[in-house]
């Protein structure tokens, strides 16, 4: 194994320690999947939303553990399809590399709808795509920075988008405990019985979970960072923190909006934070949380917009996408624009959409980007099983692991609204293995034609 080995610069000159890297983990995940996503989740399935947040949990550690074990065992730039192709061969590299490339470009469009229908809450008259179009120009001048400007502003909003949840779990209790004029008064509202907590049912439930694995979206780009590691065995424990964190902030946020507020209250167009506090007349909270809500969603695009970037980058060096796309253009601080343009044409493609489809396109985007996001989780496990070599309590946690991600997707058909995202993430998938399959057949009959004399 060790001859295989080829560590990039930054694997062997890793400078991060393991708490850093959770705390990057922290800021890169938290966006609009979770503060305007999980509104759609509680309005799916009711209060019982919140369960779906600890099983989908236990699901992103599992793949997340499986992914930082292979890094930790043999680094490398390409991650996830690295080990993908290192274990069923090219096709699954090329699959694995281009399936991610969609679903960020999905997540992307995902983003830009949320932070226009939020900015709507100031400016109602302005139409869908514009407020897109604005949104998608500002990133993609953020990722002309470079990575210093880039990483710079990153940190910047992660700051900021986490204090905004700490403020509202701060105010929440405040009004709970009837420090705050109005609302229910002290207490809340708390559901009656078990059909309180799931009042669609197991089949509300059931299509809820993609909304809860959605939110926590993003770490398999930590999986990419743990080669800045300063010791590489550490990939665990960071995931492990990162997603503690994560889950204690999720559960405890949303456990206080479903408390303050009934579930029927809650929708796509608002977030389910601004909403549970909307009794309580804090004149400022709605104004300055829809602020941090936009900044955290803008964060989350723009970090999506530069992993696709940089990814197709890796994509073109490994001669799964045309060489074209790896060039850097020295004057534009090393930056490979032909890669940003692409990503940036998916970015337009998600204005026209909002222009066309202003109600759903929000539950149809995210849907779509959830699923085809699960679908690359499924392949990191699948990958751990052939690279670590599973077996016994690996290989049934690796196995449990897969049977909450095909949970979660199948979910989408149980509920008649989403069920499209189902359909378009299914025929991305199609295209892309059978793309896959005819590239790597061409690539076997090049490498058995005899040489030239």
């Amino acid at each position: 194994m060790g001859n295989q080995k080829q560590p990039s610069k930054a694997t062997k000159n890793g400078n991060l320690t393991w708490w850093q890297l959770s705390l990057v983990g922290v800021g890169c995940t938290i966006g609009t999947g979770y503060f305007l996503g999980s509104g759609i989740g509680i309005k799916t399935t009711g209060p019982s939303f919140v369960l779906s947040f600890l099983i989908a949990a236990a699901g992103t550690y599992i793949v997340f553990r499986a992914l930082a074990k292979m890094t930790a065992r043999d680094p490398h730039e390409g991650s996830f399809c690295y080990y993908a192709k290192k274990a069923y061969g090219n096709w699954a590299g090329f699959s694995c590399g281009w399936n991610y490339w969609c679903s960020n470009v999905l997540i992307m469009g995902s983003q830009l709808t949320a932070l226009s229908i939020l900015t709507k809450f100031w400016f109602h008259t302005v139409p869908l795509w514009i407020l897109a179009a604005i949104y998608a120009a500002l990133s993609i001048v953020v990722v002309l920075l470079g990575t210093n400007g880039f990483d710079k502003v990153e940190n910047i909003l992660a700051v900021i988008k986490t204090a905004a949840i700490i403020m509202f779990i701060l105010l929440a209790f405040c009004a709970l405990f009837g420090w705050i004029d109005g609302g229910r008064g002290t207490g809340g509202f708390l559901p009656n019985g078990l059909h309180g907590y799931f009042p669609h049912g197991a089949l509300g439930f059931w299509a809820s979970l993609i909304y809860a694995f959605y939110a926590f979206g993003g770490i398999e780009v930590i999986g990419l960072m743990a080669m800045q590691l300063k010791n590489k065995e550490d990939a665990p424990k960071a995931g492990s923190i990162m997603l503690v964190v994560l889950t204690m902030i999720y559960v405890v946020s949303l456990g206080l909006a479903v408390t303050m507020e009934h579930y029927t209250a809650f929708n796509d167009k608002e977030s389910p934070f601004v909403k549970a506090m909307a009794d309580y007349h804090l004149t400022f909270f709605p104004h300055v949380f829809n602020g941090a809500i936009i900044i955290a969603g803008f964060s989350t695009m723009t970090a999506a917009l530069f992993g696709v970037t940089n990814l197709l980058v890796t994509l073109s060096n490994d001669g799964d996408a045309p060489k074209w796309f790896g060039k850097k253009i020295k004057k534009w601080k090393n930056l490979p624009l032909p890669s940003l343009g692409l990503a940036a044409c998916g970015l337009v493609l998600s204005i026209i959409t909002a222009l066309l489809l202003p109600g759903k396109i929000y539950e149809y985007i995210t849907t779509a980007a959830g699923i085809l996001l699960l679908m690359n989780w499924v392949f990191i496990i699948l990958s751990a099983f052939r690279v670590l070599k599973l077996n016994g309590g690996g290989k049934i946690t690796a196995i449990a692991g897969i049977l909450f991600l095909l949970l979660a997707i199948s979910g989408t058909l149980a509920e008649k609204e989403i069920r499209p995202g189902f359909y378009a993430s299914f025929i991305v998938m199609v295209i892309i293995i059978a793309i896959a399959v005819f590239v790597s057949r061409k690539k076997k009959q090049a490498s058995h034609k005899p040489a030239p004399e």
